[in-house]
């Protein structure tokens, strides 16, 4: 199995790649901000999950990665919430991607409670 396999990575990739098409019809003013960090954010996710898998020979490394990838997931989140209550994105929009973003953070905790799933040894 190669990370691009992970159901985890593919849904966190769908999900960064919506994001940045709705971000952009975000205004001008929020390039730098909030739009740049929605963005990093939800790439975040996949391009971390990758590395945990790379690193899965290594319990401790595999499991502080995807700690890593569920708090990108996290401040997506955060900045989604952001998005909405600046009205950039409809409560529709809002809560489709909150939605996809539980369940990325539903099948990183999987990963992180059964690693061994992952060829990760004890």
């Amino acid at each position: 199995m190669i990370f691009q396999d992970l159901l985890a990575y593919k849904k966190s990739f769908a999900l960064a790649m919506k994001i940045f098409e709705i971000t952009k019809s975000f205004p001008k003013e929020e390039i730098y901000s909030l739009t740049d960090q929605v963005r990093r954010s939800s790439r975040s996710v996949p391009v971390t999950i990758a590395e945990a898998y790379r690193k899965r020979i290594y319990p401790k490394h595999f499991h502080s990665k995807l700690t890593d990838s569920d708090g990108e997931n996290s401040e997506t989140q955060v900045w989604l919430d952001f998005a909405f209550a600046c009205n950039y994105i409809s409560k529709d929009t809002y809560d489709s991607l909150i939605s996809e973003s539980f369940e990325v953070g539903k099948l990183l905790n999987y990963m992180i409670l059964n690693p061994e799933k992952f060829g990760v040894m004890k």
